[in-house]
């Protein structure tokens, strides 16, 4: 199996690789802009074979030849997109272009290379996108606004695309976590049912080695319980959900 991560040092993304169990003649494609940090990145992988290749989510002009390398070295049986940043709120309301780099780094960017590399794996005719979004993207609340706006983006593109995908031997796993305890969420205020990177990677492989039968486009929840609460928080009225603080 050959694997591409998108965001070859993100810890969701090696946390899904770690519980994929991968053979050792599996190949993993580590894809980020800090080839050291991914070099490192790869001797935590049992796979065989690992390597890396130079990814920018916010140079938007590149991703097209960045797709087309990817695909003249063996198009993925797996892609997993896992590039994003976290801007605090007030650090994205004191400076737009900090915020413009979240939305290019967690929707933009991700769209343009997965419509690019989605070319590929149609004309394969097979592969799985895993797209991570986020349990923010049922509703962003006042402390983030462009975070959770920038996570809808994703997440409705991932649905649209899967269903624009149905018929070609190419499915989209969406992932919603919610709080997710890790580098990325160091210091802040913890949110109901918090998970960890491995509880996440844990539930994506899960998903991944489900029987053929039951395989399908499905969107994942972490915790699974998630999915009633988030039920719950598009039925909050609007004066009450602005007063909240998570």
């Amino acid at each position: 199996m050959r694997i591409l991560l998108l965001g070859g040092t993100s810890e969701i993304g090696l946390a899904i690789l770690s519980a994929l169990k991968l053979a050792p003649d599996d190949e993993v494609v580590l894809a980020g802009r800090d080839l050291s940090r991914l070099e490192a990145a790869g001797k935590t992988l049992t796979c065989g074979q690992v390597s890396t290749m130079a990814y920018d989510a916010t140079q938007l002009a590149s991703h097209q030849a960045f797709a087309d390398s990817v695909g003249a070295s063996g198009v993925p049986d797996l892609v997993i997109a896992a590039t994003g940043i976290l801007v605090s709120q007030p650090a994205a309301d004191k400076d737009v272009a900090l915020a413009a780099t979240m939305i290019e780094a967690n929707f933009t960017g991700q769209v343009t290379t997965l419509l690019a590399l989605g070319a590929h794996l149609k004309a394969k005719g097979s592969g799985t996108i895993v797209v991570l979004s986020s349990v923010a993207a049922v509703r962003p609340r006042r402390f983030n606004s462009v975070y959770g706006a920038a996570k809808a983006g994703l997440d409705a593109f991932a649905r649209g695309y899967a269903d624009s995908l149905h018929g070609t031997g190419v499915r989209v796993l969406l992932v919603r976590p919610g709080f997710v305890i890790g580098r990325m969420t160091a210091g802040m205020t913890r949110a109901p049912l918090a998970t960890t990177p491995e509880k996440v990677g844990v539930a994506v492989a899960s998903a991944l080695n489900e029987p053929a039968a039951r395989r399908g486009d499905r969107t994942v929840w972490v915790p699974a319980r998630l999915a009633a609460l988030a039920a719950v928080m598009r039925l909050v009225p609007r004066p009450v959900w602005r007063k909240l603080d998570r």
